[in-house]
């Protein structure tokens, strides 16, 4: 007699297989490296840009010093009359600022991972469903108008995340339909609500009292970590860690969503509610990110892709590098804007941008094939 057919488990889920390993990104000819060296090179590399990051500024600290500084505050040790100013400097303005770069480069190169496998587009970045011109609003408000003022320090960054929350139950609600969330649906309904948010923020800068908040509020639209405190890391620490691990346990997933739906039900992954989670997830970061430091661009557009030339399209080698990537990353991007024209500031996102553009077309002229597609 013949044995009954057994319910087994689902089948596990693949690594990406070469040539399909992810419809939005294909590696080309270039040979992938192996993880464990590309992740201790960049811890490495991120230890050295954090020191060079604070010692680094309009006023130059030796490493020597940063260094001793920061072993004293972790040692409990003194430190001398005479290095007070530098070590204030160091401590209170510079390692915030350098350690909140870190975490939003972290964050946005790793969200832009997810939201790429989730609409299944090789353009698909953190601010393609929308949420960065809705925080965008809320941060305008609140410059231009002082909205909010009775929060006090936390006015601009409670302010553009109610925005970016605001706009992603908008896009949800849009975009959801009986089926659950379609791909293709999702990009349109995010990049249209984006042009009527950036048109709403257009009216409210022209409409500015002063021409000192209209500067401001352009300033805040390109990214900016100035002003940056201690109390600014809390909540966008735990917000990023939380997402990246919870990304990172999805990689498996996010490969069989890189298949397609089909393909996904098949190894067992429902790819609607993987699909909402991932939604839920790259939203919150995003809104959170873009209240602490405005809207960085091309930072999740391009570090994926740059990610997947080095270790393959295999989200669970992608996911361990990628935020290392993406923080190192940042942290240069905003010593170049402390520095390029000192004492004044760049905004980030004029300096990613000269970055990102070059970096796209290269790898065009190299053979990378975005989406499969030469």
């Amino acid at each position: 007699m013949p044995d009954a057919p057994s319910r087994s488990a689902p089948p596990a889920l693949p690594a990406a297989a070469p040539g399909a390993e992810s419809p939005q990104a294909g590696t080309g000819t270039v040979r992938r490296l192996p993880v464990a060296p590309v992740i201790g090179g960049l811890i490495l590399l991120l230890a050295v840009s954090v020191v060079v990051g604070v010692a680094l500024g309009p006023v130059q600290v030796p490493f020597s010093h940063v260094l001793s500084f920061l072993g004293a505050q972790i040692r409990g040790g003194v430190i001398s009359a005479e290095r007070a100013g530098e070590f204030q400097i160091v401590w209170d303005i510079r390692l915030p600022r350098v350690l909140l770069a870190a975490v939003v480069g972290a964050g946005l190169a790793t969200v832009g991972v997810a939201v790429q496998a989730m609409v299944r587009n090789a353009l698909g970045d953190p601010f393609v469903l929308g949420i960065s011109s809705g925080a965008s609003v809320g941060a305008t408000s609140v410059i231009v108008f002082g909205a909010f003022a009775w929060m006090g320090l936390y006015a601009l960054s409670a302010a553009a995340f109610l925005g970016a929350l605001g706009a992603m139950v908008l896009v949800y609600l849009v975009a959801a339909t009986p089926r659950g969330l379609a791909p293709l649906r999702l990009v349109l309904t995010g990049t249209a609500m984006a042009y009527g948010f950036s048109a709403v923020t257009t009216i409210l800068i022209f409409q500015a009292p002063t021409g000192e908040a209209s500067r401001s509020a352009l300033f805040w639209l390109l990214g900016s970590l100035g002003g940056v405190t201690w109390g600014s890391l809390p909540i966008a620490v735990c917000v990023v860690v939380l997402g990246i691990a919870h990304l990172t346990l999805s990689a498996g997933r996010l490969n069989a969503l890189s298949m397609g739906d089909q393909t996904a039900m098949t190894l067992g992954v429902d790819a609607q509610r993987l699909r909402r989670e991932l939604f839920v997830v790259a939203a919150a970061t995003t809104g959170v990110l873009v209240a602490v430091s405005g809207a960085v661009g091309f930072v999740g557009l391009m570090m994926p892709h740059l990610v997947r030339m080095l270790v393959g399209a295999d989200h669970r080698r992608v996911m361990a590098v990628t935020p290392l990537a993406g923080a190192c990353f940042l942290i240069w991007v905003d010593i170049g804007a402390r520095m390029i024209a000192a004492p004044q500031e760049l905004p980030l996102g004029v300096i990613t941008a000269v970055i990102g553009v070059p970096c796209f077309v290269a790898l065009m002229r190299r053979g990378y094939t975005f989406g499969g597609q030469g």
